[in-house]
C-alpha cells in the first residue's frame, strides 16, 4: 500500500518477508495472483461481518438496514488499507482477478438489502439500480474518509446521520 502495486515487485516482497523470490513464486504465479489472494481475504471478512449483523439482527427491516449499512462504513474505516485493496486500486489487468471475490461479496450485499428492504418497501426492494445507488452512497462516504486520519469514532455520528438520510428515503 505505501508503495502503489505498480512500483512493488514480488522479489520486494519477498525480502520485507524475509523469503526467498522462488518460494514467494512457488505460491503465487505472478504479483496479480498475490493481490487476488489478498483481496479475496479482505472480502471474505466483510462477508462474515454482514452475516453476523443478517444472523444477529433480531428483525429484516429498517434496524437491519442501518446495521448493514453502519457496520459497511465501519468496516471501511477500521480497515482502510483493507478497503483500499478491495476498491479502490484501478490497475489494467487486476479487474479479472479480483472480480469474483468482488461480485460475490456484493451479490452478498444486494441479497442482505433487498431481504430487509422488502419489509420497508416491497416495490424499492426489487430495484436492483437502487441497491446499486445504495452501495455507491456508503462507499462514496468510505472513500472520502479512508486517507484521513479520522477513525469511525471520529465519524460515527456523521455516518449515522448519513445512513438515516439514506434510510429516510427509503421509506
Amino acid at each position: 500500500m505505501e508503495q502503489g502495486y505498480r512500483d512493488v515487485s514480488m522479489r520486494g516482497i519477498a525480502k520485507q518477508l524475509g523469503y526467498s523470490p522462488g518460494s514467494l513464486y512457488y505460491h503465487f504465479r505472478e504479483k496479480a495472483d498475490l493481490f487476488s489472494a489478498m483481496t479475496a481475504e479482505e472480502f471474505h471478512k466483510l462477508d462474515n461481518l454482514l452475516e453476523e449483523v443478517v444472523s444477529t439482527s433480531p428483525n429484516p427491516g429498517r434496524e437491519r438496514l442501518e446495521l448493514i449499512f453502519l457496520s459497511f462504513i465501519r468496516f471501511g474505516l477500521e480497515n482502510k488499507r483493507s478497503f483500499e485493496l478491495m476498491f479502490l486500486i484501478q490497475e489494467p489487468g487486476l479487474e479479472s482477478y479480483t472480480s469474483q471475490a468482488k461480485m460475490a461479496s456484493y451479490e452478498n450485499f444486494t441479497h442482505a438489502v433487498m431481504e430487509s428492504l422488502q419489509m420497508i418497501n416491497v416495490d424499492r426492494a426489487k430495484d436492483v439500480h437502487l441497491i446499486w445507488v445504495l452501495f455507491l452512497s456508503l462507499h462514496g462516504f468510505v472513500s472520502f474518509y479512508v486517507h484521513s486520519p479520522q477513525t469511525y469514532e471520529d465519524v460515527a455520528k456523521l455516518a449515522d446521520l448519513h445512513v438515516q438520510l439514506l434510510l429516510r428515503g427509503l421509506t
